[in-house]
């Protein structure tokens, strides 16, 4: 049976939502307290995990469905490689972040790196590894549930959709009722299981999804403008209710999921506009691949980068560059060497824990032989 056909929307999708996690952690980090515009646009951004998880059960689902086989060979290849990347840069960041200041002993550093590992806690990015690692587990539940509701599958969205809104409301304004669950819930994969289910009952009406986007483009950019606006009315009537700017945004929370749904169909659209217009043999087909297989790597350095940037020689960015034009030079310069770090990790035998891909030798030129 031959392989799934590439969907190039899907290299669009990837790649715009990684460039926003990065616009996440760059604004987070660089944004002034009383920046109300930087704020909002961080509200903006926050839709990228679930985003994220939506893409990322679409690709499993649309892999299996285009070509069933035994998830016991195909799981554990998926999973290697997320944990080989996942282990490796949870113990650079966890020493990294102990370099200023050892305090651990052996043990000690020994128990609380497991900790982290566990947890998704390394640093403040990892856990988006953690929580794809369950998914690929449980991920034959998931397609086994969507192939039992063949025919109600918008029946299980809405469901799905409606626990997704409950679920972030008390996430939101009742952590307490949820006990254990609200102390570390962006690690658990029942934070985003409508997104879960909605990428892969997209991949199972695949064509007549992408059919539907491509046919309602215009819609859907006056629906994704709409809901954007409609987010930002929220976060402006949450602050005037004497909430904080970053809670205001806060990822976790209700009008975010509809935001997210909105946002993800929008880059979908654009990507199958690029789709349809993609020229193989010209450069920005072949950036655009190339980009698309660094986006990991990307993904996994960048909060490194960052680091060293803004904390490293004591904080000389900061107090050269004045906001907001830091928080535009950050995304910058992160971006850039974050491509760099990926790309040289991916010419080395260090290139699936470091960029998430298997090292591939290129093949070197046939000699052309000697005229005797």
């Amino acid at each position: 049976m031959p392989s799934a056909p590439r969907l190039y929307e899907i290299d669009v999708v990837r790649i715009l939502t990684f460039a926003c996690v990065i616009g996440v952690h760059t604004t987070s980090h660089t944004v002034a307290s009383d920046d109300l515009g930087l704020y909002g646009l961080l509200a903006l951004l926050h839709f990228t995990r679930e985003v994220f998880f939506a893409l990322t059960a679409f690709v499993l689902a649309y892999s299996y469905f285009s070509k069933p086989r035994p998830f016991v060979r195909t799981v554990p290849r998926r999973l290697l490689l997320v944990a080989v990347p996942y282990v490796t840069w949870s113990l650079i960041y966890f020493v990294s972040s102990n370099l200023r200041s050892p305090h651990y002993t052996l043990g000690e550093a020994t128990v609380s790196f497991l900790q982290h590992l566990v947890e998704g806690t390394a640093w403040y990015h990892l856990y988006f590894l953690l929580v794809t690692m369950q998914v690929y587990v449980l991920f034959p539940v998931f397609l086994w549930i969507i192939e039992k509701t063949k025919g109600r599958h918008a029946v299980l969205l809405a469901v799905t959709g409606a626990y997704q809104l409950v679920f972030t409301w008390f996430l939101r304004y009742s952590p307490h009722s949820l006990g254990w669950i609200a102390e570390n819930p962006k690690s658990l994969f029942i934070t985003y299981l409508f997104f879960v289910f909605l990428g892969a009952v997209a991949a199972f009406h695949a064509r007549e999804f992408l059919a539907w986007v491509r046919a309602h483009r215009r819609l859907i950019a006056v629906v994704t403008a709409a809901t954007g606006l409609a987010m930002l009315a929220f976060f402006g009537i949450s602050i005037a209710s004497g909430v904080s700017y970053y809670r205001a945004g806060t990822p976790l929370q209700p009008a975010l999921m509809v935001w997210s749904v909105a946002v993800g169909l929008g880059f979908l659209a654009l990507g199958t506009w690029w789709s349809d217009r993609r020229d193989p043999e010209s450069r920005i087909a072949r950036a655009v691949t190339v980009i698309s297989d660094r986006s990991f790597g990307i993904f996994l350095a960048h909060p490194i980068v960052l680091w060293l940037l803004l904390w490293v020689g004591d904080d000389w960015v900061e107090g050269h560059v004045p906001t907001p034009w830091l928080t535009l030079v950050a995304y910058v310069v992160v971006v850039l060497l974050a491509y760099v770090v990926s790309t040289l990790a991916r010419r080395t035998p260090a290139s699936l824990a470091l960029a998430g891909r298997p090292f591939k030798r290129r093949p070197r030129p046939a000699r052309e032989p000697v005229a005797g």
